[in-house]
């Protein structure tokens, strides 16, 4: 009750101080009531920066929890398109082996990445593997030819080895990955006669676990060579009807290999980066959370220090005109 006499006191004193000309305003009490409207108005728009950027955390924070809701969604239609595409890939890493560090005249290199960002380091981990293997042999820039699946994958390789690229493929992902994109991608690599295919992808293990992997396709002649290898072809196993349709069996099954693989690389990356994004956007708004809560500890501070401030501005103004 004190504090509000006081206060309806100095209302009616400043009215009667500007009727007067603001005489009173000369006085000690004016000056300090003066500069307290002065500062009073930057400590209002400190707090209203805040309270801006309490509302940008806030939105983020929506942004970001849908977003990864969204990616959970499609990683579990994804992952049963995956363990679907393996049962075709499997089969021909049992009969053809797999040869990684075999040197051709004639090798491409297709890393496989991701049209969008905003999950993790996916893509960066890709590009990084990519010019380490590339690194690996001596002469690459003569025997290996460089492909890109995803613009993400292109945008970082482009940089230190965009002379060796022939092919980008982007846009992949904005519809459904099926067999026969796969396959007419596979078709432009056939083009040009490669000993070797080497197929680098994310290969996708769990929601929080996704391994760099290669895979490495060979040609049919490529194939017969590596008959001596304890891990190599093992058509022979199989009985085929007419002896002189090896060759044309060997080549089908080459081709229809590089496309099944491609399909599958495509289908763990893309099942990758749906788990990576959703790892990312949790991480995301945990940290909006965080920082909303130091904003609003922050925001809660200064305002319980303005109207502190303004009361005490208050009781010395009134004093001031009491005595005066």
């Amino acid at each position: 009750m004190a504090l509000r006499n006081a206060a309806s006191f100095l209302g009616k004193s400043l009215a009667g101080a500007a009727e007067l000309g603001f005489s009173a305003a000369k006085t000690a009490g004016g000056e300090a009531l003066t500069n307290a409207f002065v500062t009073d108005g930057v400590r209002h728009a400190s707090n209203q920066a805040v309270k801006q950027r309490i509302r940008a955390i806030k939105n983020i924070g929506k942004i970001t929890k849908a977003m990864k809701m969204v990616a959970a969604s499609k990683m579990k239609n994804a992952q049963v398109a995956v363990e679907q595409s393996r049962g075709i890939v499997n089969p021909f890493v049992r009969l053809f082996g797999d040869f990684p560090a075999i040197e051709g005249k004639q090798n491409i290199t297709v890393a496989v990445s991701s049209d969008r960002g905003l999950c993790g380091g996916l893509n960066s981990n890709i590009a990084k593997y990519t010019r380490a293997l590339l690194k690996m042999d001596p002469t690459t820039s003569e025997t290996t030819k460089l492909v890109s699946i995803g613009d993400k994958g292109r945008s970082q390789l482009m940089r230190t080895n965009g002379e060796m690229f022939t092919h980008t493929f982007s846009e992949t992902y904005k519809v459904r990955v099926t067999f026969a994109q796969a396959s007419l991608i596979a078709e432009d690599l056939l083009k040009s006669n490669p000993e070797a295919v080497k197929i680098l992808f994310n290969k996708f293990r769990s929601a929080i676990s996704f391994k760099p992997t290669l895979a490495t396709i060979l040609t049919p002649e490529t194939l017969e060579k590596q008959l001596t290898e304890p891990s190599g072809n093992r058509l022979d196993a199989y009985e085929i009807e007419a002896s002189h349709e090896r060759s044309d069996v060997l080549r089908d099954l080459a081709e229809f290999q590089l496309a099944a693989t491609l399909y599958n690389a495509m289908l763990e990356n893309n099942c990758s980066e749906h788990a990576s994004r959703m790892s990312a956007m949790e991480n995301s708004t945990k940290s909006a959370g965080e920082m909303l809560g130091k904003l609003t500890l922050e925001y809660n501070r200064k305002r319980q220090a303005t109207i502190t401030t303004e009361l005490i501005e208050i009781i010395a103004g009134a004093s001031a005109l009491m005595d005066a």
